[in-house]
Formats: structure tokens, sequence, C-alpha cells
């Protein structure tokens, strides 16, 4: 592992000299970038877990796992492909057809095919039992209208795994009758709507279904088995690195600014590296624990909670500490675009407090 981690940092350092990396909080979900997807794909560093008979690597989760936290580590703009080699691989190779193995794997280990996530709704929030989003059988099909919001990166991506209900909702089994679709964005009846954050900058989607066709072969999974496919998809959503190194980079730039003289108040740098650190362990432990397939609902929950709330507190911290008129102008930057995405940090992969309930249940406690 360490060869692979020495080779993926000669890599960035290559690429930083280059130009071609430019540090920033959020860059999983900010930055994209098809061109360096491409180039990670070159290198064999997307698909890393995908069989090579689907155009894979077939390595290891935690290979993946080291890979993932070094660009992560270093702000790289790994945003294009996040979604589809994060949790649409492992999503597909569990539950999708031959057909879609074969359509969409190859296309994802080449940095050429790219995914949004089809789950949150308005007036929903994490309580995705409580979906509009009706599927309904054509003749060419399913027919879906509904709407789907937070879709990051949707006006770029090529198609979404979308949650919809089949059936009536039934008030004593309120997660049966759910079923997923891969939906081609571009398809007729598809209405992309941007939802701007404070800054002014545009990630996040409004994505309206309106009579849109998805033919019988893109039914994702079983019909009516979507709750159990969402909740194993969310596992890898949950639990990956990028759930507590969003602002890694700015605590890396407040230690440089500390080092030059710039800041002085040291007194939390300590606290919240160790913070890292350990979740870091955890991280990784859950990536181990993926690889022999065992249940991660739990932990994968507790690194999200528990790194969620550290990247907050790190862009707090550097807030407070950062004088506008005596800092470099680039980490002042850092610091805004921190503020500006840490409402986000609890939020998206299901709220803190829906997390916290999910490790109780887990743990047995009423």
């Amino acid at each position: 592992m360490d060869a692979l981690r020495y080779e993926v940092r000669e890599f960035i350092a290559q690429q930083q000299l280059a130009g071609k990396i430019k540090p920033a909080v959020d860059s999983w979900l900010t930055g994209w970038d098809e061109s360096f997807s491409r180039e990670l794909a070159a290198r064999g560093w997307l698909g890393m877990t995908v069989p090579t008979e689907y155009g894979g690597r077939d390595r290891s989760f935690l290979e993946r796992f080291v890979v993932t936290e070094e660009l992560l580590a270093a702000g790289a703009p790994v945003a294009a492909h996040w979604i589809a080699d994060r949790q649409i691989v492992p999503s597909l190779l569990k539950y999708g057809s031959e057909l879609q193995k074969r359509t969409f794997l190859p296309e994802i280990a080449q940095g050429a095919c790219f995914f949004a996530i089809g789950m949150s709704e308005p007036d929903v929030g994490s309580d995705l039992a409580g979906v509009k989003t009706r599927a309904k059988q054509v003749d060419d099909g399913w027919s879906l209208n509904g709407t789907k919001v937070w879709t990051s990166g949707a006006h770029h991506a090529d198609a979404f795994i979308c949650l919809a209900r089949t059936s009536p909702v039934d008030p004593d089994h309120r997660h049966a009758g759910l079923s997923q679709f891969i939906v081609d964005l571009r398809s007729p009846g598809v209405d992309v709507r941007p939802i701007e954050s404070m800054d002014g900058r545009h990630h996040f989607n409004e994505v309206i279904l309106d009579d849109v066709v998805v033919p019988d072969d893109m039914v994702f999974g079983t019909i009516g088995n979507g709750w159990t496919q969402v909740t194993s998809e969310l596992d890898f959503e949950r639990s990956g690195p990028e759930r507590f190194l969003s602002t890694a980079v700015l605590l890396s730039a407040t230690a440089e600014q500390m080092r030059l003289g710039t800041l002085t108040e040291r007194s939390d740098l300590g606290k919240l590296t160790a913070r890292l650190t350990g979740l870091h362990h955890m991280s990784s432990a859950v990536a181990a624990a993926l690889e022999r397939h065992e249940r991660v609902d739990v932990s994968a929950a507790a690194v999200k909670v528990l790194g969620t709330t550290t990247e907050g507190d790190i862009a707090d911290f550097a807030d407070v500490i950062a004088d506008p008129a005596s800092c470099d102008r680039d980490f002042r930057g850092l610091v805004d675009s921190a503020v500006a995405q840490r409402p986000g940090f609890t939020l998206r992969g299901g709220t803190n407090e829906i997390l916290r309930g999910v490790i109780a249940r887990g743990l047995g406690i009423r």
C-alpha cells in the first residue's frame, strides 16, 4: 500500500507543478474536470474495484481507498467521476444486469461516463421512504414523474439512478414498493435546473421528470427492492474519506500560514489533526469490511457523523483565526469557500440527526 500511496503523491506533485491541481475545499463536489478524470483512468485509478472482464482493474477497496484519500487530501478536482466511481460501480456490480454492467462499467473505468444521484426530493429531506416520484409501467417500459433535488453535477452527468415509487404507500410498510431506474439525463422530459449556493456557484440541481420513459432493460435491480438497494448504496456514500477530508486542504494551509507567521493561534490545530487521523483509521476499517462483504451501515454512519462534524469544525477554526487584513489571498479564498460549503457537510448523505438514529438502532439503544 505504501508504494501505491507514494506513486499517487508523486503524480499529484507533478500535476501541481503543471498547474492542473489547485487545492480546493470540497473538491469531490465542486471540482468537475473531465480531463483530470481521464488522466486518472489512464493510470488505472478509476474503476479500480471493477473486475477486468468489465474493463476494470480488479483491485481491492483498500487500494482504492489509498488513491482517493491522497487525491482528496490534495484537493484534486475529482467531482466528475466521483459518484460513478464511489457508489454506482459497487451498486452495478451487486444489482446491475449483465447488460447494464457491460454498458456502464467499462465507460466509468475509462472516465467516459459520469453519474449523478436521484434520491432526495423537495419536502422529503432524509426520509427516503417518503419519495413522491412515481414510476408507472407503460408499453415502452416505465414512465417516471416527479422531482429530485440536490443532484450534484446533474447538469454535466450522463445519467442518474432514480429512486421512485412503483406501488402505493403502505402505512405499515413505508419502505416497500420502491424501485430504482437508470435514467438518461438527456432523455425527453428531463429538465435540469440549477440551484446556486450562497456564494453564487453552481454544483447542485433540481431535476424534473415529466413522463420520462425508461426502457425495461434500465430497471435497476428488482422492482420493489429499491429500499434494500438504496441503503446498500448509501454505505459507500457515507463511509468514504470524502466524509472527513473536504476541508483537509484548509487545515494544511492553516498550518502553513502558522509556519509563515501570518497566523499565531495554534490551540486547536493538534486536536483537529488528531481527529482526522482517527477518522482515517475508522474509514479505512470500513473499506476493509466492504472488501469482506460485511455489513457496515452503523460504522459508515459513525464515520459520516464524526467526519462531517470535524470538517465543519476545521472551517470554523480557520475562519475565526484568519484576519483578512494579514492573510494570504489564496488562503482566505479557501476559508471563504469552506464557510460557504459548511452548511451542507452534515446534510448530504443523510442528516447527522437521522444517522444518529441509525447508530442508536444498530447498537440496540432505545
